[in-house]
Order: structure tokens, then C-alpha cells, then sequence
């Protein structure tokens, strides 16, 4: 599927004109479509603005004829329960869903930062800058899981920066939720991106989503800090060695603490690998972090401005 990818400001300058006679300009008589953004095999993704409110969004236009005919509409069912489930600051909005006779249309939040991988790209990043992007990544994946949803695709090519640079999980097309766990507890579908993919997913004996969720994101922190892959080969099959093995070395610039974290995380056997809880009382992980107070009204996400605490009781407000 196409992910929602920003990599340059607002194209404004790409909207189609609402002042010309063709109606078919604006998409649902709300939204004035601009350039492409992104593409892949099912669906495109586009720019948008909605002409009442003004607002910039993205727009997954999605070919129901293909998805028929790729036996993918349980998959795409599955993509939007998934989305509405996990409302979140640091996870990007599903907003609406739309369909008409040859095409299904997610409104989707606009992230206008880029990959994180464009940001990695230039050279590893100064630790509290790392730091602080591990943190917002842990809370989403925790949210996510709190609420039986696991991505295991985590990357920084999935990971999106908005304007005031905060990390926002993208591409959930290859997430799953509990009920597709066996009978055993674990899922059995072999997938992610090689380099970040956990040993036991490898193994192909089945695995727990959360744990598999937690390697990526130690892959992904070490990424951040050390500029390069922790376990990485021209050969994917030496590569795979290498992660079964749980072969890698944390580089001279690394604190104490995060290497011992990483080594946690990068933990080969899963049933000792460490798990959210411990990642939040975690001393590397807490230096600076603060706990984000939302809750949902309207079907939009709204952020709780609380500098005095007044909020921690409420049953309204969810935090992580």
C-alpha cells in the first residue's frame, strides 16, 4: 500500500484550481486534490486541502477493482478497524473513510516533516535528539499494543516527522490485532523489512507481535545513534546469521546506559527481551520524558494542556 510521505512543506502551489467548471476537481465536493505524494500497487496517495476548513490532509485513493481481484478487502477492513483503534498524538490519524462504485478514499493526517530515515540519512543524531524520538516511538508502540495491535514493520522510512518535530508511526499494512493470534498465542506470518526483522520471526516457529515490535524498535535506536544498521550484510542470508545470532557491538559514543538498553532490547531470546514497563522506568529512557495527555472528542484527537497535573485521574484522559 502507499504510505502518507511529506517530503517538502505544504504544495499548495500543486492544488488544483476550485475556480474551473469541472466538478470532478474537487474530490467529494470537499477536497481540492494537489500533487501525488506517494504510490504502490493498490492505491495512490495524494495531497489535499479541505476548501471549508482549509485544512491540509492526505488522501489513499485505493482501486476497489484491484483490491477484488488481490483478495484484499479483509486486509483493507482490517487497515481501517486498526487505524480508528489507535488514536494517538504520535501515531498519524486515520480521519475518514469515503467509497464510491471504483474507489475507496482514507482522509489521512498530512505529516509534514518527512521520514525520519531522510533525517538519519545525513548522519546519526545527537542523543537527546534520539532520545526524544525513542520516547514518542516506545509510547505509540505501547499504546498500540495496550489495545491489541501490533505493527511489525517498524523503521524509520515508517516513522514521520511533523512541523514542530515530532515523531508521528505510519503504514500499518502489515499490522495485525489479537484475534489473528493462534491457538498456540503467537502469530506465524513471516514478515517486516530484513534489517529489522527479530530472530524469532526468522525461526518461523511463531512469535509474540509486542516482542517483535520491541526488537524494531532497538534496531531503530541504535539507527539513530550510531548512523548505521546494527546487523547489516550485502548478503541478506549472512545478514539473517548475524541476527539469529544477535551478532552486533554498540560503537565507543554510547553511554553506558543506552548500550545497556540496547543489549536488552537487541535481546535474542524473547522471553527476556525488556518489555514496555521496564523500557519506561528505564534510566536512559526517562531522562527528560514526558507522559502525552489526549483524549478523543469529535472523532479528533485533542491534546490536554495540564503543566499542573490536574488531569492524571481523570478517566477521560489517556496518557502514555
Amino acid at each position: 500500500m502507499a504510505d502518507v510521505v511529506s517530503k517538502s512543506p505544504t504544495p499548495t502551489s500543486n492544488l488544483i484550481s476550485p475556480n474551473k467548471k469541472e466538478t470532478s476537481n474537487l474530490l467529494l465536493g470537499r477536497f481540492e486534490i494537489g500533487k501525488l505524494l506517494g504510490h504502490g500497487t493498490f492505491a495512490k496517495v495524494y495531497y489535499a486541502r479541505n476548501i471549508k476548513t482549509g485544512e491540509g490532509v492526505a488522501i489513499k485513493v485505493i482501486d476497489k477493482e484491484k483490491i477484488l481481484k488481490g483478495g484484499l478487502v479483509a486486509h483493507i477492513k482490517r487497515e481501517i478497524s486498526i487505524l480508528r483503534r489507535v488514536r494517538h498524538p504520535n501515531i498519524v490519524q486515520l480521519f475518514e473513510v469515503m467509497a464510491t462504485k471504483s474507489k475507496i478514499y482514507f482522509v489521512i493526517e498530512y505529516v509534514r516533516g518527512g521520514e525520519l530515515f531522510n533525517k538519519v540519512a545525513k548522519g546519526r543524531l545527537k542523543e537527546e535528539v534520539a532520545r526524544k524520538y525513542f520516547q514518542q516511538l516506545i509510547s505509540a508502540v505501547g499504546f498500540c499494543h495496550a489495545r491489541g495491535v501490533y505493527h511489525r514493520d517498524l523503521k524509520p522510512e515508517n516513522l514521520l516527522l511533523d512541523e514542530n518535530g515530532n515523531l508521528k508511526v505510519s503504514d500499518f499494512g502489515l499490522s495485525a490485532v489479537s484475534d489473528q493470534i493462534r491457538q498456540d498465542g503467537l502469530f506465524h506470518t513471516f514478515c517486516g523489512t530484513p534489517a529489522y526483522v527479530a530472530p524469532e520471526v526468522l525461526a518461523r516457529k511463531g512469535y509474540d507481535g509486542a516482542k517483535v515490535d520491541l526488537w524494531s524498535c532497538g534496531v531503530v535506536l541504535f539507527v539513530l545513534m550510531a548512523g548505521y544498521l546494527p546487523f547489516h550484510d550485502q548478503n541478506v542470508m549472512a545478514m539473517y546469521k548475524k541476527i539469529y545470532r544477535g551478532e552486533f557491538r554498540c560503537p565507543r559514543w554510547f553511554s553506558p546506559d543506552l548500550s545497556r538498553l540496547l543489549t536488552r532490547l537487541l535481546d535474542t531470546k524473547p522471553e527476556t527481551r525488556i518489555a514496555i514497563p521496564e523500557i519506561m522506568e528505564n534510566k536512559w529512557f526517562k531522562k527528560g520524558f514526558k507522559q502525552i495527555k489526549f483524549y478523543v472528542e469529535d472523532d479528533r484527537l485533542c491534546n490536554v494542556v495540564d503543566d499542573d497535573g490536574l488531569m492524571d485521574n481523570d478517566d477521560d484522559t489517556a496518557s502514555m
